[in-house]
């Protein structure tokens, strides 16, 4: 698969999630084999007035593989202006994506993410503008199946984004309106790619290998992204990648490997952004790591009390008394 001039590795993509794709999480996904990852979603406007901690979220010294910024907003200029200033910035990446299916109430409320998909029309100004501003590197769009039930505009939308010059479109098989459930509908995804030349990434449910396999087979889409599926779980993106090339599935994690991912990403959240500001975030990644074991509620409770990162060998530590 191409995005532009980019020629992305066979396998799923991992999406971006406010509170959880900093760039521990990306790193560790990355190294596990996703084909490209993409930063916590940064306002554009934010950017333009110059707020330091909206361009923190997309900076990143050490990416590792292909990286995508995700911007957010609701006005071209001002998309195309931050555009501007983090390309000045220097700062390190190699695809810029518009997100265009948030549903929180305060992206919204703004009129930007998912409230986009009422007016196609808007969404293709937005990706010419970022088109316009960011030069060589590509532009993607993240997007919904459309606002509500009586605004499916995925295929419209995308048609726009397509005619705009959008390298690549990711579409999540539900409507704002939806939020995350019930099932993403895969005839919204398949439907966008019998539109569109370019490539579309089918986004919703993808918790295993065989998932992701049953999403490509029914949309003709040419990859998949994972989100929440794959935390505490990397080694998911291995498996999508075996499963796409008809090889036979990796061993399975052994609680030993899982624990040392652990370890591995709190202390490398540690060392980016100090004890005192990771150990908080650190507790809602380490109950994904939770998922499955035995006295997995008791270890969540466990997760929620992690104030150091000596904390972490404790929790470790219960663990593997609760296993045997």
């Amino acid at each position: 698969m191409r995005i532009g001039k980019l020629e992305i590795p066979q396998g799923a993509v991992f999406a971006p999630m406010a509170g959880f794709t900093d760039a521990a999480c990306r790193h560790l996904m990355a190294d596990h084999g996703a084909a490209y990852t993409v930063s916590e979603m940064a306002s554009a406007k934010a950017i333009t007035y110059g707020d330091q901690k909206s361009v923190a979220l997309l900076r990143d010294p050490d990416p590792h593989g292909i990286y995508a910024v995700q911007l957010f907003g609701s006005e071209p200029d001002t998309l195309a202006e931050a555009i501007r200033i983090i390309r000045g910035k220097g700062l390190a990446f190699d695809i810029i994506d518009i997100n265009m299916g948030c549903p929180a109430p305060k992206i919204t409320g703004g009129g930007a993410g998912s409230k986009l998909m009422l007016d196609p029309s808007l969404c293709g100004r937005m990706v010419r503008a970022a088109v316009d501003a960011a030069g060589e590197i590509p532009v993607t769009v993240k997007m919904r199946a459309g606002w509500d039930a009586d605004h499916i505009t995925a295929v419209e939308v995308a048609k726009q984004c397509q005619a705009n010059g959008a390298a690549l479109v990711t579409v999540h098989g539900r409507t704002r309106e939806q939020m995350y459930i019930p099932p993403i509908d895969p005839g919204v995804i398949r439907a966008v790619k019998q539109a569109v030349s370019i490539p579309v990434v089918g986004n919703g449910d993808i918790n295993t290998a065989a998932d992701a396999l049953t999403l490509m087979r029914a949309t003709g889409c040419d990859a998949v992204m994972v989100g929440r599926g794959a935390l505490g779980n990397p080694w998911l993106f291995g498996e999508i990648r075996a499963a796409l090339a008809g090889k036979p599935a990796p061993p399975p994690v052994t609680l030993r490997q899982r624990m040392e991912a652990l370890r591995a990403q709190i202390y490398d959240m540690c060392e980016r952004k100090g004890e005192w500001t990771a150990m908080p975030q650190a507790r809602s990644q380490a109950i994904h790591y939770m998922r499955g074991l035995r006295g997995a509620a008791a270890l969540r409770r466990a997760c929620s009390t992690l104030s150091r990162f000596e904390d972490v060998d404790r929790l470790i530590e219960a663990v593997y008394r609760a296993q045997d």
